[in-house]
């Protein structure tokens, strides 16, 4: 992964509801609110033991409300069901978009594996 990722440019798609970022090394992600709102940061949503993240659902229908930016390294979120904890800085973000369709997938893979709800 790169050292120090930094984005020239953050876009909110309020139709597609993504946020898009392009890095200075020619990188670009779409992603998806519900994706950035199930891998925040925040420390509610990091595991207390061990690597396994909690797991976050029914996320589909969150609304990316708002963004601020943080100094020059990272953008605080604000969504729609009032959680705004946690910073994403540049390198956890470009690390989502790195591994979007793997940290997808395991989590598709641990909801399966849930009982019927």
């Amino acid at each position: 992964m790169e050292k120090n990722p930094k984005p020239t440019d953050i876009i909110l798609h309020q139709q597609a509801h993504t946020l898009e970022l392009v890095f200075d090394n020619g990188k670009r992600f779409n992603l998806s609110w519900e994706y950035l709102r199930t891998f925040s940061p925040s420390k509610e949503v990091r595991a207390r033991f061990g690597k396994e993240r909690i797991l976050v659902l029914d996320k589909q229908d969150v609304v990316l409300e708002q963004m601020k930016p943080i100094g020059n390294y990272a953008l605080k979120l604000y969504f729609s069901d009032g959680h705004n904890s946690g910073l994403y800085d540049w390198r956890f973000l470009y690390e989502l978009g790195v591994n979007q369709e793997q940290y997808w997938q395991d989590h598709l893979d641990r909801v399966a594996k849930l009982p019927a709800r």
